[in-house]
């Protein structure tokens, strides 16, 4: 089978697509090309890739008797279509990666001729309209009936109060249904904060055609959901250059943190990722510390002297590999103005030395974890399959 993926774009992160496909491609019941289709929807641009999908071959047509509709052969024809639809969807996921991610189109002829202006500039969008927006499109999508509850026509319970769910979470009242006019910038950042944790995404859904009921979500999973919100909503501050993100990883998962380059970011994952369980909890707080939205020059501070901590406890690794100078590493620690605070220290640089000290400490905790590592494996090897398992590296 080799599929045409020209007309096919993604609006999901390509891994977060894989990951569903995956789901659902080894999901059981008969809904299961319901469940893909579902998928399909919403991950991809339009319905091209839900009708492609639909249109691999029915039961029908993979018989010899279009009139066999019942016994043994009726099932072996479904198991056909069934594999075929299966092989479909395992090429697509394999090729994931060469599809292209939607964008916003290119200008058009009255745009191009400076006739008429393309769109709202980025400068002149309202990111708390735009926020307002994406809600009602994830509760479109079901995204929030797990704990705001949907209308059926055939349900008469009553449904849970939105306004007092967020209200509990957050503190302020009368914020559903969301009215982004009205909020000050810490309502604007608490309501991103909350929706990340409250967003689950439906991986079922049928059609209720009952007085034009409409469609019902089920089967709801946070993770899933909470990437995709993170995903989205860092794309909406980064286009309204708005220096913050949900993190994505650590003590500040889903909250948000100040906006770093690249290889700041990687090295914060490498470190969360490769740090030993004894240090990994110091580690974690130290960057939520440093990162979060409302840090201060005194948390800042605290960041940098755990990592200190998490440094001296390595001392001995690092004086093997640096000899004397090992000292100079924990002279700025031990002479500026950040954990003894006695009259006797440096307080008079500025405040970005802070941020200087901070990623070099923690690139320094990324290359103990590595020499951890490289001398964790070089005795397993040595040990032989006899060992029981590696020793401890100091």
């Amino acid at each position: 089978m080799s599929l045409d993926l020209s007309n096919y774009e993604l609006r999901w992160p390509t891994s977060l697509f894989v990951a569903e496909g995956e789901h659902a491609l080894h999901a059981a019941g008969p809904s299961w090309d319901e469940r893909v289709t579902w998928l399909l929807t919403e991950a991809l641009v339009g319905g091209t890739a839900a009708a492609d999908f639909a249109a691999i071959p029915t039961a029908a047509n993979l018989t010899d008797d279009p009139w066999a509709t019942s016994g043994s052969r009726w099932g072996t024809a479904h198991k056909t279509q069934k594999d075929e639809q299966s092989a479909w969807l395992k090429e697509l996921l394999a090729r994931a990666s060469e599809l292209q991610h939607a964008t916003a189109p290119r200008p058009y002829w009255p745009q191009r001729q400076g006739q008429r202006a393309a769109s709202v500039s980025r400068a002149e969008r309202n990111p708390r309209k735009d926020f307002a927006r994406l809600i009602s499109a994830f509760a479109d999508d079901g995204y929030l009936t797990e704990v705001f509850g949907a209308y059926c026509v055939d349900d008469r319970d009553e449904l849970p109060d939105a306004s007092a769910i967020i209200e509990d979470r957050l503190g302020i009242a009368d914020l559903w249904p969301l009215s982004w006019q009205d909020w000050d910038e810490d309502t604007f950042y608490g309501l991103i904060e909350v929706f990340h944790d409250l967003v689950s995404r439906p991986r079922t859904r049928w059609h209720h055609s009952y007085s034009g009921c409409g469609w019902h979500h089920q089967e709801f999973h946070h993770g899933p959901a909470r990437i995709l919100y993170r995903w989205k909503v860092n794309r909406l501050l980064r286009e309204a250059s708005i220096e913050y993100e949900l993190a994505s990883e650590g003590e500040e998962l889903g909250r948000l943190v100040a906006v770093t380059d690249d290889a700041r970011s990687a090295l914060v994952h490498r470190t969360l990722n490769d740090s030993a369980p004894s240090i990994l909890g110091d580690v974690d707080h130290a960057i939520a510390l440093f990162r979060r939205r409302d840090t201060s020059i005194e948390n800042k501070r605290s960041a940098i002297v755990a990592l200190a901590r998490v440094l001296e406890e390595r001392r001995a690794l690092i004086k093997e590999h640096l000899g004397k100078d090992e000292g100079a590493l924990f002279e700025i620690a031990n002479r500026y103005d950040l954990r003894h605070r006695n009259a006797g220290q440096h307080g008079d640089y500025a405040d970005a030395f802070l941020d200087w000290i901070f990623w070099w400490y923690l690139a320094t905790i990324e290359l103990t974890n590595q020499l951890i590592a490289t001398r964790l494996a070089t005795q397993a090897g040595s040990a032989g399959p006899a060992a029981t398992g590696p020793a401890d590296p100091f």
